[in-house]
Formats: C-alpha cells, sequence, structure tokens
C-alpha cells in the first residue's frame, strides 16, 4: 500500500461513551479494552488503521470525569493532553440532549485548541431515530462542529461517514507507523489489558477499579508456544480472596476467559499462569502507578 497521507485522531469523550468500541470497530480487530463499567481506558492507546492510501493513527482515550485518585488525575490528563498536536478530534457522545460538565469541558479544550472536530453521536441504535435530533440541535446551539454524524459503534453504523469527514482534514504525508502495525502498544501491554479486561467484566463495580495487571514472564519457547506469568494487584486483603474466588474458580475463570483472548491476539498458543498480590492504595502511589506502565 502506497501511503501519501497520514495523521493523528484523538476520541474523547465521557466514560463509557463507547470510545473503545468504535477504535475496534475501526480497526476491525481488539485493540482497546472493553467493559460496560467507566473508566475502562487508563492509557492512551492508538488504533493504527491504513485505508486506500491513507494512514489513520486514532488514539483512544481515558474518559473525561471527576479524578478521586493519582490515577484518576493521571488519566484525565492523558485524555486533555490527547487534543494537543493532532489533526482532528472526534468528540463522542450518548444520544441524550442535556450537555453536561464533562462534554462542556471537552468542547471548551476543542474551543481553546481550534482543531477541526467532528460529533459522533453514538448508541444510535438504543433510541429512537426522533429522539436524535434534539441532541443535534442542542450541541450545534453550543459549538460550530465540522461535522455531526450519527453513529452505532456497537453494530458499526455510520462508519465510513466518518472516514469521509477524516479525508478533509488528514495532511500529506509518509506513514507514520509501519504498515503492519495495528496498535503502538507493547505486545506484554496489550496482553495485561486483556487479564485487566477480564476482571472489569467478571468482578463487581468497584473492585475492578482498585486492579492492576503487571506480566512478569513473556517467554516464547522454540515450538511457538507463549508462556506468561501475570500478577494482579488489589488494594485489599477482602479484593484478594473475591478475585481468587472459592477454591480458586474465579481466578480460573479469568484465567480461562483472558488465556482464549491472548491466544487470538497472539495467533499461537498460550500457557498462562496468574496470581493475586496486594498493594494497599496503590492508585495514589506515583511509584507504583509508573511501575503499572502509567507515565503520571
Amino acid at each position: 500500500m502506497d501511503i501519501k497521507k497520514s495523521g493523528m485522531v484523538a476520541i474523547v469523550g465521557r466514560p463509557n461513551v463507547g470510545k473503545s468500541t468504535l477504535i475496534n470497530a475501526l480497526a476491525g480487530e481488539k485493540i482497546a479494552i472493553v467493559s460496560d463499567k467507566p473508566q475502562t481506558t487508563r492509557n492512551r492507546i492508538c488504533g493504527i488503521i491504513n485505508r486506500n492510501d491513507t494512514q489513520y493513527v486514532f488514539m483512544d482515550t481515558p474518559g473525561i470525569h471527576t479524578p478521586k485518585s493519582h490515577l484518576g488525575e493521571y488519566m484525565v490528563k492523558v485524555a486533555g493532553d490527547a487534543m494537543s498536536d493532532v489533526d482532528a478530534v472526534i468528540m463522542m457522545v450518548a444520544p441524550i440532549a442535556k450537555i453536561g460538565t464533562a462534554e462542556e469541558e471537552i468542547i471548551a479544550r476543542i474551543s481553546q485548541s481550534k482543531v477541526p472536530a467532528i460529533l459522533l453521536i453514538n448508541k444510535i441504535d438504543t433510541v429512537e431515530k426522533a429522539d436524535i435530533f434534539p441532541v443535534i440541535e442542542a450541541y450545534s446551539a453550543k459549538y460550530e462542529f465540522d461535522a455531526i454524524i450519527p453513529v452505532s459503534a456497537f453494530k458499526g453504523d455510520g462508519l465510513d461517514l466518518i472516514y469521509d469527514e477524516l479525508d478533509k482534514f488528514i495532511p500529506e504525508g509518509d506513514a507514520l507507523f509501519p504498515e503492519d502495525m495495528v496498535s503502538d502498544q507493547p505486545e506484554k501491554q496489550m496482553v495485561a489489558e486483556i487479564i485487566r479486561e477480564k476482571l472489569l467484566r467478571l468482578l463487581n463495580h468497584e473492585i475492578p477499579h482498585g486492579t492492576a495487571v503487571e506480566i512478569t514472564r513473556f517467554t516464547e519457547r522454540d515450538n511457538g508456544i507463549i508462556d506468561v506469568v501475570a500478577t494482579i494487584y488489589c488494594e485489599r486483603e477482602s479484593h484478594k480472596g473475591i478475585i481468587i474466588g472459592k477454591r480458586g474458580a474465579m481466578l480460573k475463570k479469568i484465567g480461562e476467559r483472558a488465556r482464549g483472548d491472548i491466544e487470538r491476539f497472539m495467533g499461537t498458543k498460550v500457557y498462562l499462569e496468574t496470581w493475586v498480590k496486594v498493594k494497599e492504595n496503590w492508585r495514589d502511589n506515583d511509584v507504583l502507578i509508573k511501575n503499572f506502565g502509567y507515565e503520571i
């Protein structure tokens, strides 16, 4: 493929609005983890899509929210920084006409940066078509977006329109990443995120946000099988018991589901070993936050 244009696009919005689902849909494979819990994404994750003669680098960002820990402050900073030095911003919102504080803040940052901005009204498959018009009116009155596109990231509706609009803002230039790359995340980091996704999906609302995953071993055998040893950190001894479960049942389920996704991602057989350790209040410990791969 002869790349003639390339550009960076930040995807921003409040938690749980569907940013990670969108980037996976655009890429056609899993790049960012997805769950029904807010604040799933912690780092900026780039999804690299080559389409026709253009390379699009989509940046999935943590949701804009009111932080309650040092980790939360870091996540909001990552999202804010993503709106700097990009060629376009995609702002994702739910199909609700009321504009909240998070949306107000994002619009203010977009206005200040003067970067081209597309508004995506996501989850249109969950409402009647007539309910979308008041949302368009509310946001049009608040800011003059370069385009407003109703989409369903989950069903893949409206994705071609996103590319049509972005093409207006992507500059000419060589590819920013090798054409065989789909993400800027190292394999170890992607594996850790897959395991964290299973924690988010299988555990109750509070415990997953107090977890982090560290890959302590990642080796490939001569026959191509990959051995992975992962340590799951949580903040309380009681949480450790819940993650492990009765006779290890929950940890086994987490491992089985994670291993399946890791094998699909790596394209080979994987042996996964998981351990659980307690690190109290790690989300407010800058040293531990850095150790878990979050560059504060």
